[in-house]
């Protein structure tokens, strides 16, 4: 069996390095027709004479066609804001555009056999022998492994979350061959050419589906556990990715119908919401539907199940933290500093976000963008960079495998913040613990993602209705002797701990 595994992983590696190797191939010919279609006419103008010299040579790599064509873009740009001509300045980003019109092509098939195709079978090589062992989480020195225990093996996969998420959100014209390798599939699936979003989109439930096998391998013997991974990888890839690509063929509104605000915090965005007004009742419709989720929906759906009936089972965040970061969730700190950093800071960016979208809607509705000395455009766009690159992609995912895999869901999601204050105080969720058949094992506590210390509340015989409880269950699958149920129960009974003290001290019954 370990044979097989060493086939399947070097078969793996063989795909990622032909993926990586794919950035450097092909050939790239800027054309006059590519820069009068994708480049605004006033800045044809200005740029055509610079880059004359590009036009009708060929070269060999994207690297160096993306240099020359910034070079005098950025030089009139500096120009610019040294005579402090702002209005002349090129904020468009025409670099990925233009390099994907030049691509010259490649063999398309070939390398999305030898990339993609030999990933998927090596990984699956790798994971189906797992099928032999006893389901469940064994001592197996997950602690002392390379891959789980913040070794060489998990900060180079961290190295390479964190740089494919900036290149992605700052510099996609540097992967353009990445996105013409699925061009055929968005084709197939919208009838337009893939973005950088569409290939993010690919590999994100790439990821949710194959380490999601993973899951349902491993936890085979927790129907909960299953039914949860198959809620998961289908919201995910047939309600998030399929789905609204389809909408798109039909010339209607790109829209996943399972997020919401304020995770979707553009929701509430000028080109949003002229979107969907202007597309008649399917727009109509759209747009009540995602109010109503997040007004109605949050609220009567977190009572009965608790923030898990989302963070679990739809949200696709924790879709991918539960099924690529499953690998790394023993890594979550437990202690009691990072719970009050974590309840500050979480709070902190859902205030944040009601800010920026109540200046987003009076600006929508009034016509001015400054509201004392807040600018609504300065604030959504801080909040896009800080939050919704930075924190929820760089950060959220590229440390999976040094702070565990639920970071952006512990500190930063502000939808997580908003079911957790139900959760919290008017929720029916609860996961009850019998101290008397608890042997002290830490099971729980190790593979709880959140950072909630369940053992102690396990030795004490204390219900769990922590806020940022996710209700994902492992800690019961993974108890040896059944201590751990997740319940719904009348929210009068349940104890919670006043928040500002260590546990086991001033439990107050709501």
């Amino acid at each position: 069996m370990k044979t097989i595994q060493r086939i399947g992983l070097f078969t793996f590696l063989g795909g990622f390095a032909a993926f990586l190797c794919l950035l450097t191939v092909g050939q790239y010919t800027l054309t006059d027709n590519i820069l009068k279609t994708n480049l605004k006419a006033e800045h044809y103008a200005v740029l055509q004479p610079s880059l004359k010299n590009m036009v009708g040579k060929t070269y060999t790599d994207q690297f160096s066609f993306v240099a020359d064509f910034n070079a005098p873009i950025n030089a009139l740009n500096d120009g610019y804001r040294a005579k402090q001509e702002w209005s002349k300045v090129i904020y468009d980003k025409y670099a990925f555009a233009v390099a994907k019109a030049s691509s010259g092509g490649f063999a398309w098939s070939w390398w999305f056999l030898v990339s993609f195709g030999l990933a998927v079978v090596g990984a699956l090589t790798y994971i189906l022998p797992t099928t032999r062992w006893l389901p469940g989480i064994k001592n197996n020195g997950v602690f002392r492994e390379a891959a789980t225990s913040r070794g060489w093996v998990g900060i180079s996969v961290g190295v390479f979350l964190v740089l494919f998420y900036v290149v992605l959100y700052f510099s996609p014209e540097y992967i353009t061959n990445w996105v013409l390798l699925v061009d055929p599939i968005s084709k197939a699936l919208s009838g337009n050419a893939a973005t950088q979003w569409f290939l993010y989109g690919f590999l994100y439930c790439l990821c949710v589906v194959i380490m999601g096998i993973r899951m349902l391998i491993k936890y085979r013997h927790s129907p909960y556990q299953m039914l949860r991974t198959g809620s998961v990888m289908f919201f995910q890839l047939a309600i998030a990715f399929i789905l609204p690509e389809l909408l798109l063929r039909f010339n209607l509104p790109y829209f996943d119908f399972k997020n919401m605000w304020p995770l979707d915090y553009d929701f509430f965005f000028d080109y949003n919401l002229n979107t969907l007004l202007a597309s008649g009742k399917i727009g109509i419709f759209m747009l009540g539907w995602g109010i109503a989720l997040f007004v109605v929906g949050v609220p009567i759906m977190t009572y009965f199940f608790g923030k898990r009936w989302y963070c679990s089972w739809v949200c696709g965040c924790g879709g991918l933290a539960e099924t690529l970061g499953d690998p790394f969730r023993q890594l979550s700190n437990k202690t009691l500093k990072v719970w009050k950093i974590e309840r500050y800071l979480i709070h902190f960016v859902l205030a944040f976000a009601v800010i920026m979208t109540s200046l987003v809607l009076y600006t929508y509705f009034t016509g001015r963008s400054s509201v004392l000395f807040l600018d609504s455009y300065s604030v959504r766009s801080w909040y896009g960079f800080y939050v919704g690159a930075i924190f929820s992609g760089v950060v959220g995912t590229g440390f999976y495998p040094v702070m565990g895999n639920r970071v952006w869901c512990r500190f930063g999601c502000p939808l997580a913040a908003y079911l957790g204050l139900v959760q919290k105080y008017q929720s029916r969720f609860r996961i009850t613990t019998n101290g008397g058949q608890c042997i002290s094992c830490g099971n729980c506590s190790t593979y709880c993602e959140m950072g909630i210390d369940v053992r102690a509340y396990a030795q004490r015989g204390q219900d769990i209705v922590r806020s940022s409880c996710v209700g994902c269950g492992v800690c019961s699958s993974v108890c040896p002797r059944g201590v751990l149920n997740l319940e719904n129960a009348d929210p009068k009974s349940r104890v919670l701990l006043a928040p500002n003290y260590p546990l086991g001290h001033s439990a107050v019954k709501l």
